[in-house]
């Protein structure tokens, strides 16, 4: 664990912080079994005492009601300590993740080649200025109405992200997704049991009135879904894509992608999440990864995978996986998808366990993003796009687009 901390760029001591306040937990509670043994034992003497035996046993019934009131609150707040220094921990990184920061990522493969503008005779069209043209983004109005980082999608904007939603739910539909529309607003315990107030907490809107949290992604209210139940084996895996919208501050990013809907603070998104036996956790990493891909050849995206170093895993994932658009504005890959294996982390936190046989243990959560909207749209319009300012729609979002072939600009 001290080793998972430094790779991840975390505290190290907390490790043997959390070791201490164990050893206080355990010890103050066997120091509060044994005095309350012990004033058992006087109660049972104190009725057939007389005299100044009783008294004597009186005077320390007294002494001891004290000590064990003090052992108790000693108790209590040595497993406080305990449970508030292991909120501190992230899961445990799996040894074959690169270590390093965020740009200190593996390059797992390259899939699909981006197009040559320069040789087409056109500069490629950022995707605010195609969805200006398409009557589709409109970010003044967003801005104007709710301030930076919001827009509005509007006519074949509206209709697009509609068209992604739609076959993103049918391709996990046919999967074996059950699909599931989730709450938005959460309770603390969701939030925390996720691992999304840790060193996440800053990027998270809290409604203080309510003690309600806005979700960043339904993987928190999914991961929710069977908070303090058993499910049985047998009914494993359970497989969930939820669909919500999503809320983030951004903080930390003034000044990043500042222009268009890259990164915003509200979107909507389709999420893929399972519950599987913990053996299993591996093999379902790699089946969300090619569920990502799937998804992303059938918009024909050229982009890349990616294994995500230890700096940049957040709190729950002992490995990630990104598949990134390449984006011809910007001249690199960007983050579409990504999917995480969260073995025993989450489960534990939430209570979500399972019965084999006679055993009940932990299992393994997973997620993986199928379909941030935003993100989507932008790798669409600007892969797609053609010399006039149309947009060329893949195949297979066409039956979702009432069969067009084309985004076409509209008149100004």
């Amino acid at each position: 664990m001290r080793a998972s901390q430094r790779a991840r760029g975390e505290d190290v001591d907390v490790v043997d912080s959390l070791l201490a306040a164990d050893e206080r937990r355990r010890s103050s509670s066997a120091r509060f079994d044994a005095l309350r043994s012990e004033q058992k034992q006087l109660g049972k003497l104190i009725p057939k005492a007389t005299g100044e035996e009783k008294a004597e046993l009186l005077k320390k019934a007294a002494e001891l009601s004290a000590a064990v009131k003090a052992a108790d609150a000693e108790q209590d707040e040595a497993a406080g300590l305990t449970q508030e220094l292991l909120g501190r921990l992230g899961n445990l990184v799996h040894p074959d993740v690169p270590v390093g920061g965020e740009d200190d990522f593996t390059v797992l493969e390259t899939i699909g080649t981006a197009r040559d503008f320069a040789a087409e005779g056109f500069e490629p069209k950022d995707h605010l200025e195609l969805g200006q043209l398409l009557g589709a983004i409109d970010v003044e109005r967003g801005a104007k109405v709710s301030g930076s980082r919001f827009y509005y999608l509007t006519g074949v904007g509206a209709l697009l992200e509609l068209a992604l939603v739609n076959a993103a739910i049918a391709q996990a539909t046919a999967a074996g997704f059950t699909p599931v529309l989730t709450p938005a607003l959460v309770k603390p315990r969701a939030m925390e049991g996720t691992g999304f107030l840790g060193q996440a907490a800053q990027d998270v809107y809290h409604l203080e009135k309510d003690e309600l949290y806005l979700v960043g992604t339904s993987e928190v209210a999914l991961a929710g879904y069977h908070m303090d139940e058993i499910l049985d084996a047998s009914r494993l895996p359970l497989r969930y894509a939820g669909f919500s919208p999503c809320f983030r501050r951004e903080a930390g990013s003034y000044g990043k992608d500042t222009r268009g809907i890259f990164r915003v603070h509200q979107f909507d998104k389709v999420e893929m999440f399972s519950f599987v036996a913990p053996e299993e956790a591996e093999a379902e990493h790699a089946r969300l990864l090619e569920w990502e891909k799937q998804w992303l050849t059938s918009l024909e995206l050229p982009f890349q995978v990616i294994d995500v170093a230890s700096g940049d895993l957040g709190s729950s994932a002992s490995r990630k996986y990104d598949c990134e658009a390449w984006i011809p504005t910007q001249g690199k890959y960007r983050e579409l998808t990504s999917t995480s294996n969260c073995d025993e982390f989450q489960a534990r936190r939430l209570s979500v366990r399972m019965r084999d046989g006679k055993q009940v243990r932990p299992l393994a959560t997973l997620n993986g993003t199928l379909c941030a909207v935003p993100r989507t749209i932008v790798a669409l319009l600007e892969n797609h796009q053609q010399a006039d300012g149309s947009v060329r729609v893949p195949e297979a979002l066409r039956p979702y687009l009432g069969g067009r072939e084309l985004l076409e600009p509209v008149a100004s």
